[in-house]
């Protein structure tokens, strides 16, 4: 256990009995009565064997010291019973009201300590000593009594007050390191202030000025731990002690009343008494205000601690996000890579003449199957990524669900289904909403509903609501179960889960539209009947924008996008794999167009500095010159380089990577895997002018 051994305890209290001895024999009185502290402390510190050691041992110094000061019969136990008595039920009461720990750093312990242990013990012991005395003498209470009990109360506070706190908070002096302000020389500075201070003070007789002693003691208590400050209140009572029995210190200034029945009393006894009162209020003062500043340091450092805590968990937060985008990213634009090949070349298949139907059909399979794998891995890692920050700006909704009905729209033709958008919309009307929040809500909805309809009709409905837009998306499928309509929008939640089930899927479709709702402000309800089909409903909370304005164009203007000189529309495809390129150049010849082929940044802008382009397609990720980078040094060219339009055709499909490609100066941005119908709308798209214009940002981030 921490703090001094069991014979430090016998040690300090035999030492206690020699200073009460030499100071009656030098003095004639006792200024202040240690030994009961000590008792205390080392109650409320040892163990139960050792502690019982220590008071049988101490008990019998106590018996010893009143033999040799001469008390007889009852005296010579009652003394040392009271002791005995007034530490255990002060050691009984301080465990109660402190608490186990017996931390008297902390100021509330330290006062429940004064005013619930030592103050009521010694009142107790004061009353039934005094009591057993005045019964055993035969005498009343008399002025002389009441200021002998007033000495003695005090005597006994003083020790209890003085010794106990200090002994405690030694055996914690562990708990100190790092809690006082000052360094060593300005606590040896303070100490000799202290010093100087109150010898000063206390060893002259013409000024009454005692008040000077508390500033240094204020300082020490400001600066320096509480086992500091009871140090320096030990020194401060030796002094004062010392002084004020030699006839020196302002308090023998005082005047003393006349008061009828003291006049047997030494001027020197009542003096000492209000010594005795100054000590307990220098005690009172500045122990508390210590272990208030400590507490305060305590707390300080306990936040800075907290606080230095949470930044770190908030960078490795940071950075486990970070990494986690960089996977999510990374495995995005793997996946969708070697699916741009799959892909691309059903397409240029398909299209192929002198194909028959079976061969077709087997070719629109390969295709749908790679749009499933990819549906599946979009679903997959916008689970895993989770919420992204809205970016809101006036859309028209029913062209916003016109490009998300377009995926599914070949998928719903070869099954035979009618996929079709009923705009109920006021004409030319926007709204304020995030086009691909919306987009990634509403796929999965229409994207089961071509699922599981075998036939008839898959419907998307948009209305004006109250509130602001509802959109309906209905089909004539089987219906859901009402017993699984409260699971219906889990993670992995399927009305079929069995290994015989007819339709392939993780159940994250449904997960992803709802929340991505909710992100929106919205809500989704369901109204399904079995074998009648199924109404999804999304309750959308959007702002009413501006209307479009349709731009009259002449005549000319609305002509096919081909030179005057009738030549073919020539496209630079940057990218670093063979496979995408080919599959890129084979569907551009296939609309006409002259394809020039590079595979990194730094041929790009070799090729467009030596001649003209109406179109280049670049990918992000190359070696030695990256797409963000080849974009930024093509818009940087003089001539060309500032209209000439870039679009993005990558397999890094985040928003961020949006962000980053149009950031750096591209007009706009197309996600591998490209399809036929895709790529020739945003070559006519950029042949006409009907591009977003570019804009490059300072700062911007290279891939």
């Amino acid at each position: 256990m921490a703090g001094p051994p069991a014979w430090a305890y016998v040690l300090l209290f035999a030492l206690s009995q020699l200073i009460g001895h030499w100071s009656v024999a030098t003095y004639g009185q006792v200024v202040v009565w240690l030994a009961n502290g000590i008792l205390v402390a080392a109650l409320l510190q040892l163990h139960r064997r050792p502690a019982i050691a220590v008071i049988a041992a101490c008990f019998a110094i106590n018996l010893f010291s009143n033999d040799i000061r001469g008390d007889v019969g009852m005296l010579l136990w009652l003394n040392a019973l009271l002791n005995l008595g007034q530490a255990f039920l002060c050691a009984v009461l301080a465990r109660r009201v402190c608490g186990a720990a017996l931390d008297m750093r902390r100021p509330k312990r330290l006062l429940a300590f004064a005013g619930c242990a030592a103050v009521p013990t010694v009142a107790a012991t004061t009353v039934i000593g005094f009591g057993l005395l005045m019964l055993v003498r035969q005498t009343g209470l008399s002025t002389l009594a009441v200021f002998n009990i007033y000495s003695f109360f005090i005597v006994e506070l003083l020790g209890l007050l003085l010794v106990t706190p200090i002994l405690l908070l030694v055996a914690r002096t562990h708990r100190f390191k790092g809690m006082t302000r000052a360094r060593a020389p300005e606590a040896i500075g303070l100490f000799a202030l202290m010093l100087v201070v109150t010898t000063a003070v206390f060893w002259q007789k013409d000024l009454s000025v005692a008040f000077l002693t508390f500033p240094p003691m204020l300082l020490i208590s400001l600066r320096l731990s509480p086992t500091k400050t009871a140090a320096a209140l030990i020194l401060l009572f030796v002094i004062t002690g010392v002084a004020t029995l030699s006839g020196y210190g302002p308090l023998h200034l005082t005047r003393l009343a006349d008061i009828a029945g003291l006049e047997a009393v030494p001027p020197m006894l009542r003096r000492l008494g209000i010594l005795k009162l100054y000590l307990l209020v220098m005690v009172a003062t500045v122990l508390p205000i210590s272990t208030v500043m400590t507490e305060r340091r305590r707390m300080e450092a306990s936040l800075r601690a907290h606080t230095l805590a949470a930044q770190q968990a908030r960078r490795k937060a940071e950075d486990a996000a970070a990494a986690r985008s960089r996977f999510l990213a990374m495995m995005s634009h793997e996946m969708r890579t070697p699916l741009n090949g799959v892909a691309g070349f059903a397409d240029v298949l398909a299209s192929r003449p002198g194909l028959d139907a079976e061969a077709v059909r087997q070719v629109r399979q390969i295709r749908e199957s790679s749009d499933g794998l990819l549906m599946l891995v979009e679903d997959i890692l916008d689970f895993a990524r989770g919420d992204d920050v809205l970016t809101n700006e006036p859309l028209d909704l029913a062209s916003a669900a016109r490009e998300t009905v377009s995926v599914s729209l070949a998928t719903a033709e070869a099954r035979g289904l009618t996929l079709s958008i009923d705009d109920r919309l006021p004409p030319h009307s926007r709204f304020t909403a995030d086009r691909r929040a919306l987009r990634q809500a509403l796929q999965p909805l229409v994207a089961n509903a071509v699922k599981f309809t075998e036939r008839g009709e898959i419907v998307v409905r948009l209305d004006r609501a109250t509130d602001g837009v509802c959109i309906r998306v209905s089909d004539t499928g089987p219906g859901i179960d009402p017993d699984f309509l409260p699971t219906l929008f889990d993670a992995f939640a399927q009305a079929d889960a069995s290994i015989g089930r007819n339709h392939s899927g993780v159940g994250l479709g449904l997960a992803l539209a709802a929340r991505r709702v909710r992100r929106m402000d919205g809500r989704i309800d369901v109204d399904s009947r079995l074998g009648e089909g199924s109404t999804f409903i999304l309750h959308l909370p959007f702002d009413r924008a501006a209307d479009k304005v349709e731009e009259v164009r002449p005549a000319e203007d609305v002509a096919a996008p081909v030179e005057d000189d009738a030549r073919a529309p020539c496209v630079l495809v940057v990218d670093d794999h063979p496979v995408n390129r080919e599959v890129a150049r084979i569907m551009l010849e296939a609309f006409g167009c002259e394809v020039a082929e590079v595979c990194d940044g730094q041929e790009a802008l070799d090729a467009v500095a030596d001649r003209f382009f109406d179109l280049v397609l670049m990918d992000v990720r190359m070696p030695r010159m990256d797409g963000l980078e080849a974009t930024r040094r093509i818009r940087a060219l003089p001539g060309t380089g500032e209209a000439l339009p870039i679009v993005a055709m990558t397999a890094d499909a985040m928003p961020e990577d949006v962000i980053r490609c149009l950031a750096a100066g591209m007009n706009a941005h197309m996600a591998k895997p490209i399809s036929q119908a895709g790529l020739l709308s945003m070559v006519n798209r950029a042949l006409s002018g009907d591009l977003p214009d570019a804009r490059v940002t300072l700062g911007a981030e290279a891939a």
